[in-house]
């Protein structure tokens, strides 16, 4: 690859990533596109940025989940709608004076619950060391089989 184009495309990526964290906290910016897009770009400029992003302790499971077509998991769909209608709803409160942003903040709310509803809920599959053994059927003690 060129080095300028890797060099471009990390820079990107790592753009992507800091809008994407920012985004966690700012319920307009949507957190998980950008990290789609630093995944994308990632992805064709550097493995070590990659894997860094796939197994970073904060957000790489959820990405790994999300890319591989998983989904999320219903606590963090909770917990991202709550958070999006919290501060949408005190910023059209509080923050906004004119109509038509509180109006346009709503809609957004609106849209982006209905796509946080139309991504598959991921349900992990429980882990065999945890999971205790149920008791095997008592034979019959007639000696039938």
């Amino acid at each position: 690859m060129n080095p300028i184009i890797k060099f471009l495309f990390i820079t990107l990526g790592t753009l992507s990533v800091a809008f994407g964290v920012v985004g966690i906290f700012v319920p307009i910016l949507p957190t998980t596109p950008f990290l789609l897009l630093a995944a994308f770009f990632y992805a064709r400029s550097s493995d070590k940025f990659l894997h860094w992003l796939l197994y970073n302790r904060w957000f790489g499971t959820y990405i790994r989940n999300y890319r591989e077509g998983r989904g999320m998991p219903r606590r963090e769909k909770i917990l991202t709608i709550t958070a999006l209608w919290l501060t949408i709803g005190l910023s059209a409160a509080f923050a906004v004076s004119v109509w038509w942003v509180k109006l346009l903040l709503v809609v957004i709310a609106i849209a982006v619950t209905i796509h946080l509803m139309r991504i598959k809920t991921y349900r992990p599959e429980p882990d065999p060391k945890t999971i205790k053994p149920t008791a095997l059927p008592e034979q019959s003690k007639t000696g039938d089989s």
